[in-house]
């Protein structure tokens, strides 16, 4: 297309839908009434900040306080306890308002407590991830009225001329006018760990985000080099922002606990109205009712057993469990945002994870480094100059060997411009990383360094991506001598090379000599690493200033391996989340190549697996792609868009998604994902807002440390679950068998009374006050009993409670009602079974022995449900709480039997020792009733 044309289409386009990397930067400046030179004017970029607005993302709405409080009471067992509550209070209406209404006003507490407690954990979570926030306001320079000036970035318009130096954030999206060896650092956008040579032409084709090199963005910083460029994006309109728009659109799903809770909640809904009913039915069938009394007992025992059989503590009791699980987590570097996520993390199949600065430690370091006389390896990573140079596994001692690589990394190290320095103990660098790497390793091999001292820089050629490479002229001290040392692109440096460095000795290159450097750059190249090749030469005095001419003619000293390093931490995390059945992906926007390498050495996936590129994604449709994340581990070069999609196929699939990252790029996925885990320390403050777990120390084993303690909070879950349900399923069996079978257990004989019940409603709601919350709290603290990570994740169509549950359920309180009743049978005439000690008994003191068995009964349960399969004499003794659980529960039912106001209160009577033993007697049968149960399931197991 000839110019006149190009103008006249670019005429027709608004310039917020102009692709800017496209058009000249003339056209892109005339388009927007900007000076390339001079810049705006300050009454211009006034204007336009007015019109605009400030160059900031679209801040999330808070939500207000009603509404925070409001959703702590949408759950379906809060519901169900408000109908209870109000239930209660009717029957206490009816009954004649004598007293306190005891029972609504403990189960409204415990709404109230359980909505606190919520509350609280939120505003802990929203401090924590304050805290995390840089404190200070990011800055920008710019030219106004020909001017530089430094303002904050949020004041930034379109048409602003930006001018960027070494160590700068680039404040807003920018067509670059210039740019002199400017290379930025994208990887909080894009995910290449790598810094990216910038120049100013127009591209001649649309290009991905990371090939858009006269361009640059906001949130990215400049790691080398000085440029300037017009602004043509701000606020949501830059690549940011349209991640955060994405991010709006994102969906957020509820928690596999939430849904769970929200099953549970409807199912006891439902088994509530009905036992109320069928257990007044059966009354007025067996026992008959004539009078309004007997109604109103009639109808105030249903309401107790309809209290009795909800768990009403069950909401407070989790959400205090989850907040003590948090509160673990938060010491192990894991910020919760949320109370609910932490268990899906324990339910996780799939931990979706970025490599730069996730995996890997975002510090790229030199690992070989091969010159004439062979291979040297680099030991240490990261900018923490410790570690050596060595020649395989042996110290370096080779003196050829030894001189060519002191060559290689000072000459290195001279030919760049990044700095190396310590401030309190941590090592940290100025500008590019790899010119970084340089630094450090010469630093681990001895004597270098000594002699980089003894030379002046004097002049610079800079890297361009023309060229590939950059030189730089120096002066030693000690004889005035003159040498240039150049570094780059390993195979465009050989072509400028006329001599090798073999020892102390130059020699020429001859083409077989080329040829075996040439191998050794492939091979290196092959594994993943990035090579920069080093060369020097002398030069005369006439030298400076320097030029391409003196770039020719150069020895050729050798080529260094760079990679960014995995942390250390993570192979053994990734091996433990393997054992567990986690599988673990990792979503880059790296070079397939090296993506692969890493995931390898990681073991992440098999030597030789290869890695799916976001091209290739591009090409699948959606049941493609779910067909394709089942069997693929490392997916590389990806936008932000395919990082969303995988996690969308993963979830599609059944699996449940922990998606952790650190850029902005990672947000839409972090959000869509079940669980989204953001970096504290590298995260961008949009990943930060998008995630609900956040890592302080940005260590990737600490997720999975997260697994387990997700996995010990489930089982913790089901463990108090277990226990309540059992023992309220024991109350519900003993007042609707002891009812049925009033007359063959001697109750209706034993009094004059129409309606008899095995036990009196006020013993009822004593049980669930000493049985439901301390026990079941205590258990909700359980250490670990079983190996968590000795078993597959919870398939998400698994119900929390499943049928085996459910039967162990039934079981464990059918047995607590036979023994209970059992019990009054032993102390009442007329009975199945022959009478202890007859005529001394009465039904009070039969009812007395009976309403203790039950106690003593759901104290024995919890021993039996702190594991469903294993035996509870393992570990018996780890949780110092529950054993001051069930002391106190003893204490107090031996004070609801023998003191007399408690006597008066709750239709007791004092028991002697040989009622106390039959109790414990018959209550401990629960225990080994369990223990048996448990030694089939075991068997079953094994075979």
């Amino acid at each position: 297309m000839d110019a006149p044309a190009q103008s006249e289409q670019l005429d027709r386009i608004d310039p917020l839908d102009l692709d800017p990397s496209l058009a000249d930067a003339t056209e892109i400046a005339r388009r927007l009434e900007a000076d390339a030179h001079l810049g705006l004017t300050a009454a211009e970029a006034a204007r336009r900040l007015a019109a605009e607005g400030p160059n900031e993302l679209r801040a999330v709405r808070p939500v207000p306080v009603w509404r925070r409080i409001l959703a702590q009471f949408n759950d379906p067992l809060i519901y169900l306890l408000l109908v209870a509550t109000a239930v209660s209070l009717g029957a206490w209406l009816i009954e004649g308002s004598q007293g306190l209404p005891v029972d609504a006003l403990v189960i409204a507490a415990i709404v109230v407590l359980n909505a606190v407690l919520g509350l609280v954990q939120e505003a802990r979570a929203d401090n924590a991830v304050a805290a995390l926030s840089t404190m200070t306001a990011a800055s920008s320079t710019v030219m106004r009225d020909g001017l530089l000036t430094t303002l904050p970035s949020t004041q930034l318009v379109r048409g602003d001329l930006l001018v960027l130096g070494e160590g700068d954030s680039v404040g807003a999206d920018a067509r670059l006018t210039e740019a002199n060896s400017l290379r930025i650092a994208e990887a909080s956008l894009t995910g290449e760990s790598s810094a990216v040579t910038k120049h100013p032409r127009t591209l001649p084709a649309p290009a991905a985000l990371g090939d858009r090199l006269n361009m640059v963005f906001k949130g990215t910083a400049v790691s080398q080099g000085v440029g300037r460029g017009i602004v043509t994006g701000t606020g949501m309109n830059t690549e940011v922002g349209a991640i955060a728009s994405m991010l709006e659109r994102t969906e957020t799903h509820p928690t596999p606990l939430q849904v769970e809770i929200g099953h549970i909640g409807k199912l006891l809904s439902v088994v509530v109205i009905v036992i109320a009913i069928v257990v007044m039915l059966t009354i007025v069938l067996v026992q008959g009712v004539s009078t309004p009394a007997d109604f109103v007992t009639v109808f105030l025992l249903g309401v107790s057993l309809a209290v009795a059989a909800v768990p009403e503590g069950l909401p407070a009791i989790l959400s205090v469990i989850l907040s003590i699980g948090v509160q673990r987590m938060a010491r192990q570097n894991a910020v919760v945002k949320n109370l609910k996520s932490v268990e899906t993390l324990g339910s996780a199949s799939v931990i979706c994870c970025d490599k730069t600065g996730t995996l890997t430690r975002n510090e790229m370091t030199i690992q070989q480094l091969l010159t004439a006389s062979g291979r040297v390896d680099v030991t240490g990573v990261g900018y923490r100059p410790e570690g050596d140079v060595r020649q395989g596994d042996a110290p370096l001692t080779d003196l050829c060997l030894r001189y060519e690589a002191q060559l290689v990394l000072g000459a290195g190290s001279l030919a760049g411009n990044a700095q190396l320095t310590e401030k309190n103990g941590e090592w940290e660098i100025q500008g590019d990383p790899t010119e970084a790497a340089f630094l450090v390793a010469a630093a681990k091999l001895e004597g270098t360094t000594g002699h980089m001292a003894r030379f002046d820089r004097l002049d610079e050629m800079p890297f361009t991506s023309e060229r590939k490479m950059m030189s730089t002229l120096h002066q030693e001290t000690s004889d005035g001598s003159l040498r240039i040392f150049s570094k780059g692109a390993p195979d465009i440096l050989l072509e400028r090379c006329t001599f090798l460095q073999v020892g102390e000795s130059v020699v020429p290159l001859t083409d077989e000599r080329r040829q075996r450097m040439l191998a050794d750059i492939q091979a290196l190249s092959a594994q993943a690493f990035r090579t920069l090749g080093v060369a020097y030469s002398r030069a005369d005095e006439n030298t400076a200033p320097l030029d391409e001419a003196d770039e020719q003619g150069l020895i050729y000293a050798g080529v260094v391996g760079i990679i960014d390093p995995p942390r250390t931490e993570v192979t053994p995390a990734i091996k433990e989340a393997h054992r567990a059945g986690v599988r673990v992906v990792m979503i880059t926007g790296d070079h397939p190549t090296t993506a692969a390498r890493i995931a390898s050495d990681l073991g992440i996936v098999e030597p030789g697996a290869p890695a799916l590129a976001g091209a290739d994604l591009d090409l699948l449709d959606e049941p493609g792609l779910r067909e394709a994340v089942r069997g693929t581990s490392v997916f590389a070069r990806v936008s932000p868009h395919h990082k969303l999609r995988i996690v969308d196929a993963l979830q599609a699939n059944g699996d449940i998604v922990a998606m952790t990252g650190d850029g902005v790029n990672d947000a839409p996925a972090l959000k869509s994902a079940d669980i989204g885990v953001a970096m504290g320390v590298t995260g961008t403050e949009v990943t930060k807002e998008a995630a609900k777990i956040i890592l302080v120390d940005d260590n990737f084993a600490t997720i999975v440390a997260a697994v387990r303690g997700g996995r010990v909070i489930l089982d913790n879950i089901k463990k108090f679950l277990r226990y309540l349900l059992s023992s309220n399923m024991g109350e519900v069996l003993t007042v609707f068998l002891g009812v049925l079978l009033a007359g063959v257990l001697g109750l209706a004989g034993a009094s004059s009374e129409t309606v008899v019940l095995p036990l009196l409603v006020t013993q009822i709601l004593w049980i669930n006050l000493i049985t439901d919350s301390g026990p079941a709290l205590a258990m909700g603290v359980d250490p670990e009993i079983d190996d968590v990570m000795a078993r597959p994740p919870r398939p998400i169509n698994e119900r929390m409670i499943d049928l085996r549950m459910w039967m162990g359920i039934m079981s464990t309180g059918l047995v607590m009602a036979v023994v209970t009743l059992a019990t009054i049978d032993l102390f009442l005439p007329g009975g199945l079974l022959p009478v202890l000690d007859p005529g001394s008994d009465d039904l009070t003191v039969a009812r007395t022995a009976g309403f203790t068995t039950l106690v003593f009964a759901q104290l024995f349960n919890t021993l039996n449900s702190r594991s469903e399969l294993t035996t509870a004499f393992h570990r018996l003794f780890v949780n110092r709480w529950l054993w001051g659980a069930l002391l106190l529960g003893v204490l107090l039912q031996v004070a609801v039997v023998e003191l007399p106001f408690l006597q008066a209160a709750f239709g007791t009577a004092s028991m002697d020792t040989v009622h106390w033993a039959v109790c414990v007697g018959m209550a401990s049968i629960v225990l080994w009733a369990e223990e048996l149960r448990k030694w089939i399931l075991r068997a079953r197991t094994r075979s």
